[in-house]
């Protein structure tokens, strides 16, 4: 057998795969909503130190200056792993504080509509690392100057990356714990849905060979039941087999028993005899007896090979055959014989009937009918072997019949009407049809004899 991988195995790694796709997707998640929410608080804080600087503004004798007091920038002190940077522009875009070269907003950048403030947020570079900017515009209204002066205020970076991957751990920190906590329990869980499996695997492992009683239903759960009604539908066919099996072998040494029986007294009456005579007659009673036994013991054999044959068409061992044709070389086999018993033997087989099938069973089949209807039919009588479409096999004797009230039995094993034979032909054929899903039917021949019919399944032309 091959070995697959456990329901419990299999169950944690799909669902630890589904956790670990989860976490990524929420840790991304969380990442940028830490930057989003890093941004805001950064931003609103950067807009606090330019309304500082803005408002340390003066104008003296036609020249703006700055005052920027230390709180302007002491802001970020507790909470900013990265520097600030500031930059004062007159209204002539002149540097008259700070620090140079910080980048001027893009083109196009648009006001911020979250703050009463003429102001513009943007990201930037600038000494090699990437900066958050923002960019206020402060009225100047003075006698000798008007215009619109602009502080620029730059932070690094690294705080808000920094508050981002740290709700992204936390985030990811609290998924694991859950996914493992769900592990955990679904481990639990599986383990107490696999127990009632457990247990029927103990019971049958505990069984004895010959014990086939059905398993019990009621300690397992719903999802279970018809598995363990299929086992019981199973073990009640096995046991049927058995059964069936059990029977034949009684009956098959019953039935060899007493042949076997008469041909040892016969031979050991005939040891007594002391006329060459009565040794002739004993000899030829005894071949006769011998001929019995062997027909038995071959007819026992075709069950077998029946059997064998039903389970290789079940298996997909059928071929595509020609009815017709087998049947037309079984009719010439036994030609000589029908003419040294004296009965008529004609085929009638005009087309090729084509049907899926086991050669040697079919082949068995046709020669148990005909063999049948030959032993059944006097001398002067006739046999008529026909083969119709679809596919349709018709045997008809001139012999004594079967009575309606027989016709079911004659398919039993054993079953005789007669002294001759051992009542295994038509069980013979029976098997056969089951195994080819045919239809056997008896019918009342023409004049006083019987008609077989066995309907099979036509193979279409392929």
């Amino acid at each position: 057998m091959r070995n697959l991988p456990s329901l419990r195995g299999r169950l944690l790694w799909n669902l630890a795969l589904l956790l670990v796709v989860l976490m990524l997707a929420s840790g991304l998640s969380a990442y940028w909503n830490g930057r989003e929410a890093a941004d805001t608080a950064y931003d609103r804080t950067l807009l606090a130190s330019a309304r500082t600087i803005a408002a340390g503004l003066s104008q003296r004798d036609g020249t703006l200056s700055a005052d920027v007091p230390y709180v302007a920038l002491d802001t970020f002190a507790y909470d900013s792993a990265g520097r600030i940077y500031y930059q004062v522009n007159d209204i002539h875009q002149q540097l008259i504080s700070g620090y140079e070269n910080l980048p001027a907003p893009p083109k196009g950048t648009p006001r911020t509509d979250d703050y009463p403030a003429l102001a513009r947020f943007y990201n930037g570079r600038y000494q090699g690392q990437d900066v958050r900017v923002v960019s206020l515009l402060k009225a100047v209204s003075e006698p000798d100057m008007n215009g619109m002066a602009e502080i620029r205020v730059a932070e690094t970076e690294e705080a808000r990356i920094r508050m981002a991957r740290s709700l992204m751990a936390d985030t990811l920190l609290r998924l694991g714990m859950l996914g493992l906590g769900a592990l955990m329990l679904v481990w639990f869980a599986v383990s107490a849905a696999l127990r009632p499996l457990e247990r029927l695997r103990a019971e049958v492992e505990a069984r004895q060979p010959d014990d086939l009683r059905p398993l019990p239903v009621v300690s397992v759960q719903h999802e279970l039941v018809p598995l363990v009604l299929s086992l019981n539908h199973f073990t009640e066919r096995l046991r049927a087999q058995f059964e069936r099996q059990a029977q034949f072998i009684a009956d098959a040494a019953h039935e060899l028993r007493t042949p076997l029986a008469a041909l040892k007294a016969r031979i050991a009456l005939g040891l007594r005899a002391e006329q060459g005579e009565v040794w002739r007659h004993t000899l030829d009673a005894a071949g006769q007896d011998a001929d019995r036994l062997t027909h038995l013991a071959n007819q026992l054999l075709s069950l077998a090979r029946v059997e064998n044959g039903a389970r290789a068409i079940a298996e997909g061992g059928a071929q595509r055959l020609d009815l017709s044709q087998l049947a037309r070389e079984l009719g010439m086999a036994m030609a000589p014989l029908a003419h040294a018993r004296g009965v008529a033997l004609a085929l009638e087989a005009d087309q090729p009937v084509w049907l899926r099938g086991e050669p040697t069973l079919l082949n068995e089949l046709l020669s148990n009918l005909l063999d049948n209807a030959l032993a059944h039919t006097p001398a002067g009588g006739n046999v008529i072997m026909r083969v119709s479409a679809p596919a349709i096999l018709e045997v008809e004797d001139d012999g004594p019949g079967i009575p309606l009230g027989e016709r079911d039995r004659v398919f039993e094993r054993f079953y005789r009407r007669s002294t001759k034979g051992a009542g295994l032909g038509l069980a013979i054929v029976g098997e056969i049809c089951k195994a080819h899903l045919a239809q056997i039917s008896l019918h009342d021949g023409a004049q006083t004899g019987l008609k077989v019919r066995v309907s099979f399944v036509a193979d279409p032309v392929s």
